[in-house]
């Protein structure tokens, strides 16, 4: 509890001893000028991004993760990540209690779990946000409660928090440029969309990038189906689009990758260039059929991206200043990249995320660290 002399602070309640008590102790970051801190690490998304910063406070702190869905292979992975991230010996020392919990798909129930660790007096919940819009609430519950909230993957519309992400919209304008390289001259025929979880600002900004380049480069027949970032999801989509329109030109899938391709190895598909995610599986199957005329890149989403957000709350509990938007390198490896036990995992099962090391941050998660963890809530 902070109290403040009369001159300080206007409008409070007066207390014994002629101390006031403030009824809005706290009021969220400042805006401050840059730069930021460690700019290597924390890079401002361009700019015109504003910088924030936070009353310093002693740790360790109490850090929570309040992720949405969890059906797929990455939200499991990142989930594994954070708890590994935490156990890291320079993390551990900063943090008093961690707690992670999935809640679904449902907005309202993960903003009723937000607010229960800003209520238990949680310092910093970092979390992916089932929808980009309805937090405001939450949002000033933290600022009120001085607690730091960083979104990150599927970030929010707004600017009044500190977001962690790649880049979503050049993702997909990655996944056009390189299919429009491989398909040459070729300016009409069917491509094949496997989006994500509908909802999701991610899956929207993808789609959105992938048509502003591809769209206007062609007469392109472009069918849509929704694969949920999922591998099994993903290849029965595939199957079923290549039932009924039986051959496409190129295919784009956002994640699932390992599933789309497999589902065209089935079906005896022709191998026509497909642009997907990072998973070991999908650059397994690079390996194997690029010989063979199988020409695809993997473009990474890295579920790590967790240890970066949680990096940045600590930073900004430290009171250091912080961008408002923090941009992530986008990683890729194209099919005649790759290399074994560098870029993929011959060992590791198809539904590991190959990229989690983040040298300008100096975070480094093995797959031994992450695979040892649950993806349980704690």
């Amino acid at each position: 509890m902070k109290f403040f002399g009369i001159r300080e602070i206007a409008g409070c309640a007066t207390l014994a001893g002629g101390l006031m008590l403030s009824t809005a102790a706290f009021a969220g970051p400042e805006t401050v000028e840059g730069p930021g801190h460690d700019p290597a690490c924390f890079a401002p998304w361009n700019d015109e991004i504003k910088y924030m910063q936070w009353e310093p406070r002693d740790g360790p702190h109490k850090i929570a993760v309040v992720n949405g869905f969890v059906g797929n292979t990455w939200r499991i992975q990142m989930i594994q990540t954070a708890k590994a991230f935490a156990e890291q010996e320079d993390i551990a020392s900063q943090i008093e209690e961690f707690k992670v919990v999935s809640t679904g798909t449902d907005v309202a129930a993960q903003l009723g779990a937000i607010e229960d660790f800003i209520n238990q007096g949680f310092d910093a919940i970092v979390t992916i946000a089932v929808s980009p819009e309805g937090f405001d609430r939450v949002i000033r519950l933290a600022d009120r409660n001085d607690v730091v909230v960083v979104p990150f993957d599927n970030v929010l519309d707004t600017d009044k928090v500190m977001q962690v992400n790649e880049d979503q919209l050049e993702m997909g304008r990655m996944y056009a440029r390189w299919l429009m390289e491989q398909l040459g001259d070729k300016t009409s025929g069917k491509i094949l969309e496997v989006r994500g979880l509908q909802g999701n600002s991610v899956d929207r900004d993808r789609h959105i990038g992938f048509r502003e380049l591809m769209e206007p480069s062609g007469n392109w027949d472009i069918v849509e189906v929704v694969g949920n970032w999922d591998d099994g999801t993903a290849q029965k989509v595939t199957a079923d689009a290549i039932a009924v329109h039986k051959e496409f030109d190129a295919v784009v899938v956002q994640g699932g990758t390992t599933g789309a391709v497999r589902a065209m190895l089935d079906a005896g598909h022709p191998l026509v260039p497909i642009a997907g995610e990072s998973e070991n599986g999908y650059r397994k199957l690079l390996a194997e059929y690029g010989p063979q005329g199988l020409k695809g890149t993997s473009i990474g989403q890295s579920p790590g991206m967790v240890a970066i957000a949680m990096k940045a709350a600590l930073a900004a509990l430290d009171g250091n200043v912080m961008p408002q938007l923090i941009s992530v390198p986008i990683p890729f490896a194209d099919y005649d990249e790759m290399e074994a036990d560098k870029n993929y995992w011959p060992d590791l099962t198809d539904n590991f995320f190959t990229v989690n090391e983040f040298p300008p941050c100096g975070v480094n998660i093995t797959a031994r660290e992450i695979m040892a963890k649950s993806a349980d809530n704690n």
